[in-house]
């Protein structure tokens, strides 16, 4: 293990103990909170501070463990904080999110205002409608309780709505003490100490505020890495979850349903051995004053009324012509049928009639009819002789089951969720360090290679390689490969600039040595070539500096025309030795043959052009222009053309300058050369008519340059 990894593994142990010791102190002061509220009897809350705290320093995860725990503290006593664990979770990744977003601020109180709203919507307005489904309303022992009942009793709101409010107005002050406390805290830890507390899980460099930012602003693809591993794992857990919540309900009304059948049936078997089977008939006949009648009928009543869910208690002999009934018990809502009274068959019935007639058991009936949803168990009542007498039935009230089975459903939903939220917060975390930002940070690096000198190139490598991302996955193999990809790219681009700078310099020096060949046929023409080059270039240079022709002015303009201006007259070497080296005034006809070397000068390069692509030789084609045009005058009196004013290409005006100044100064067999005053005032005299006037005052304006250049070839 190397000393960085090792330094690494360290920070990651020291950042994990001050998670620790934030989540055991957020916890600490969440349950100091809570006791403190019940020591004072203050109708509030204050369970939710170390949460709200350890979210804003830690980040989400250490808040909501925070969260979590004190509900599973709590519901040492009470076992129904538990469903509230789904708020503290939401509270916890909002104040994280507040965190992040500069909220817990006391230069914008607008702004503390917001955290405490939201903070109240969840834990109160949320919490109230989350009771309501838990439990319905009551007015009981809750904190919100005694506020409640007043604001009901004032006849404006209803139950739920004077509930919900109550909730609300009790949470505000709640919350605000949170907030308040949370921002004074944040506001007078120091930065550094903050830091620190922050739970990050790098697996990599850690990366500055503003890199992370820019690795965030990466939205060109349609849908984030971030957003897809989110999406997933919440489907996958809403899947599962989803289908064993619904198999969990299901269970538990099958299981809510035995429990009032094995009920019904207890009930019918006392209710019918209270009967007497032989008297039967005379309880029909006489009812009432039927000697015994009574007894049996407060045992029914006493039945029906031995548990809320059972609705009716009675016996009937079943006829073809319906119901006869024997006893009905009355409740206090429903007074009971009279004795022989016959009663019509429920449709739910009809199916069962053959076996009712015959006197047989038959299997609990469920029907939602004009008497409501009911569970109706029939138990016969058979005489000594084995002929069933009549049916003692009772029929249990099914919408208590159905209202606990949704309350089961509610609750085991508010678990689920608030587990969602925390293994989702996790997985986002946990991606986040060991997906997301190791891809885009490399993703980043990479965007940011730069190919145009070698210490850019370098400072890329170094970037990548300072990510050092340690996943220890595929991530981290495929930055290893990225590395040693980019390694080996630098390598063979800084080759192949290499080569090309050795192929630059071959091909430079080819084209001084066919100048030199074409200069040792003209005696008089000494160092030209080079000097009119290193005029060329101080022209270029003072041109761009003040602004003019700048926009064609580029680098690989200047270079170009530097390296194509040796070939200028590369024409010459078609012309006669006798015309080029006549040491007297050439003739008329003799001027003529020497004014082709432009256009023969042309050719040659034209045919080299045809050799090799326009990319490969760039300067050919200003080697083209100087060789043809560089005797062009401004006025439009040169040759061979006579291209006028900016017709003539910007190179081959620069290089008229440089070709007359060189000639005006340098010593030739039938001529000493001019001083440099005398030279450039003939220059200047030509501004306008024979040159470019921004090109002489260019040059003008560099004269110590082209004095340098000058002098140190005056020996030559």
């Amino acid at each position: 293990m190397d000393d960085k990894l090792a330094g690494q593994n360290a920070q990651r142990s020291t950042r994990r103990r001050y998670a620790a010791v934030l989540c055991a102190a957020g916890l600490l002061v969440n349950i100091a909170g809570v006791q403190l509220a019940r020591a004072t009897g203050v109708p509030l809350y204050i369970d939710n501070i170390g949460s709200a705290l350890a979210a804003a320093l830690g980040g989400t995860i250490p808040g909501i463990v925070v969260g979590f725990l004190t509900n599973l503290v709590n519901g040492i006593g009470d076992y129904t904080t538990a469903y509230y664990g789904s708020l503290t979770v939401l509270i916890a990744i909002c104040s994280a999110w507040f965190e992040r977003k500069g909220f817990y601020t006391f230069k914008k109180p607008w702004r503390l205002l917001a955290v405490i709203a939201v903070f109240a919507l969840i834990g109160g307005g949320l919490g109230s409608v989350l009771t309501w489904t838990l439990y319905g309303f009551s007015f009981g022992d809750g904190i919100s309780a005694p506020l409640a009942h007043r604001l009901y009793e004032g006849g404006r709101l209803s139950q739920f709505w004077s509930q919900f409010l109550a909730d609300m107005l009790i949470d505000l002050a709640d919350k605000s003490i949170t907030v308040l406390i949370v921002a004074a805290v944040l506001n007078l830890l120091p930065a550094k100490l903050r830091k620190n507390l922050y739970f990050a899980g790098w697996r990599q460099t850690p990366l500055s505020d503003e890199t992370l930012a820019e690795a965030g602003k990466n939205r060109s693809q349609r849908v984030s890495l971030r957003a897809k591993i989110v999406f997933f794992v919440a489907a996958a857990m809403i899947v599962i979850a989803g289908a064993i919540t619904a198999l969990s309900f299901f269970h538990y009304r099958s299981a809510a349903l035995e429990e009032q059948v094995e009920q019904a049936q207890g009930v019918v078997k006392v209710a019918a051995a209270a009967i007497d089977p032989e008297r039967v008939d005379e309880f029909i006949e006489q009812g009432e004053s039927a000697e015994g009648y009574d007894a049996v009928d407060r045992r029914f009543y006493d039945l029906a009324n031995s548990s809320e869910n059972i609705q009716y208690v009675y016996a009937y002999q079943i006829r073809e012509d319906g119901c006869h009934v024997v006893f009905d018990a009355d409740t206090p809502e429903t007074e009971g049928s009279a004795p022989g009274e016959v009663i019509e068959f429920d449709e739910a019935f009809r199916a069962y009639l053959p076996a009712l007639l015959a006197g047989e058991p038959i299997e609990p009936i469920v029907s939602n009819e004009k008497y409501g949803w009911l569970l109706t168990v029939y138990e016969p009542v058979y005489d000594s002789a084995g002929k069933c007498r009549c049916y003692v039935g009772t029929d249990v009230d099914m919408s208590g089951i159905s209202t606990d089975g949704y309350r089961f459903l509610a609750r085991v939903v508010s678990l689920f969720f608030g587990f969602l939220l925390l293994i989702l917060a996790t997985t986002l975390w946990l991606a986040e360090y060991h997906i997301v930002l190791p891809i885009n940070t490399m993703s980043l690096a990479a965007g940011r290679f730069a190919y145009d000198s070698g210490t850019a190139r370098e400072e890329t490598v170094e970037s990548i390689r300072a990510l050092d991302i340690r996943t220890g996955d595929e991530i981290e193999h495929l930055y290893r490969s990225v590395t040693k990809t980019t390694e080996d790219m630098v390598a063979a681009i800084e080759h192949e600039e290499h080569q090309k700078q050795i192929i630059s310099k071959l091909q430079n020096g080819l084209i001084l040595v066919l100048a030199d060949m074409v200069e040792s046929r003209d005696t008089c023409t000494g160092q030209h070539v080079r000097k009119t080059a290193a005029y060329s270039e101080i022209i270029m240079r003072e041109l761009r500096r003040e602004g003019v022709y700048a926009d064609q002015l580029t680098e690989e303009y200047i270079s170009d025309v530097i390296n194509s201006a040796p070939l200028h007259d590369i024409g010459k070497i078609k012309v006669s030795d006798l015309i080029l080296n006549k040491p007297g005034r050439l003739t008329d006809e003799e001027f003529a043959v020497m004014k082709t070397h432009t256009i023969e000068g042309a050719h040659v390069i034209e045919h080299a052009m045809k050799m090799v692509s326009e990319e490969d030789s760039p300067y050919l084609k200003e080697a083209d222009n100087l060789a043809m045009y560089h005797h062009e005058k401004w006025n439009g009196s040169g040759y061979p053309v006579g291209l006028k004013g900016e017709a003539i290409p910007l190179s081959a005006r620069i290089m008229a300058v440089a070709d007359v100044f060189d000639a005006l100064v340098s010593k030739r067999s039938y001529k000493d050369g001019l001083s440099y005053e005398k030279a450039m005032e003939i220059i200047e005299a030509g501004s306008g008519s024979h040159f470019d006037p921004a090109i002489v005052h260019a040059f003008a304006e560099a004269g110590d340059k082209v004095r340098e250049v000058m002098n140190a070839n005056m020996d030559i």
